[in-house]
């Protein structure tokens, strides 16, 4: 964050030479790569104005977020300058405070707007990583979302919610939950522990021993990584579990994962 400067800090040569203009007045060095979170802070800088939505999330040290994607304020006029995105709707006075010395909605006010403004297979990662970053719960969003009756996407957050879960670990895990809830199965529990087997799955239902794990890159290019995916599955297996591995090729075809994971957990008695 310190990175950044204004306009009058800086040398007309060192504009020239060794920073670039992120907005007006706002300038980062060519060598530092723009996060959400600086992105968000150069808005304010240059705006004044108060952080909502995606800037508010990167703030709070939310996960995952694009350093591309524009910064988000609220205020009475909605013109901008090019990657800012300023928004007009109603915020209420103790729906902001301050983060990280910047004004922002507070973690239950940006979760609601995240999730009524973002489509879910988006909105889904995000409000799981906010949660994770601020101890946030599904009832203080819910709380806000009464406040406000008739708020546009009032009806999409509160049905994201229910999905919400801060224990998943990466996006895909979160999006890899959602296409299984869409389809029709159970809410599986992330990040299921087994203490006494010194392992743990991305998700799964432990009424019916069926487990779920999504694998990344890191899976296929470490030798290491996938000797031990090999063992791990087959000591839960050895445990009486069923394991479903997800690539990311199959994440493309929600039917056919659905399918397969409903076939083990019909098998496991499963009542679908």
């Amino acid at each position: 964050m310190d990175h950044l400067r204004r306009r009058c800090e800086i040398s007309r040569q060192d504009v020239r030479l060794r920073y670039r203009r992120l907005y007006r007045d706002v300038y980062l060095p060519h060598d530092v790569e723009v996060t959400a979170a600086i992105r968000a802070r150069a808005a304010w800088l240059s705006t004044g104005a108060t952080l909502v939505g995606l800037s508010a999330a990167a703030v709070f040290g939310t996960k995952w977020l694009d350093g591309d994607a524009p910064a988000e304020i609220v205020r009475n006029d909605r013109h901008s300058q090019f990657g800012i995105i300023a928004y007009s709707y109603r915020v209420g006075d103790d729906e902001v405070g301050l983060a990280a010395s910047l004004p922002v909605t507070t973690a239950a006010r940006t979760a609601f707007d995240v999730g009524r403004l973002i489509p879910e297979r988006r909105s889904l990662p995000i409000l799981d990583a906010l949660f994770a970053a601020t101890g946030l719960t599904v009832g203080e969003v819910h709380a806000v979302a009464d406040r406000w009756p008739g708020v546009r996407g009032r009806r999409r957050v509160r049905a994201t919610l229910d999905l919400v879960d801060a224990a998943a670990e990466s996006p895909q895990e979160s999006r890899l939950r959602l296409i299984l809830v869409r389809g029709g199965l159970p809410i599986p529990e992330c990040q299921i522990r087994f203490p006494d087997l010194h392992i743990r799955v991305d998700m799964g239902w432990r009424r019916w021993r069926v487990a779920v794990e999504y694998d990344g890159i890191q899976h296929w290019a470490d030798g290491a990584q996938r000797a031990w995916d090999i063992e791990r599955i087959a000591i839960l297996e050895a445990a009486g579990w069923s394991v479903v591995r997800v690539s990311a090729r199959m994440m493309s075809r929600p039917e056919v994962l659905v399918a397969r994971v409903r076939e083990k957990l019909r098998a496991a008695g499963c009542p679908l």
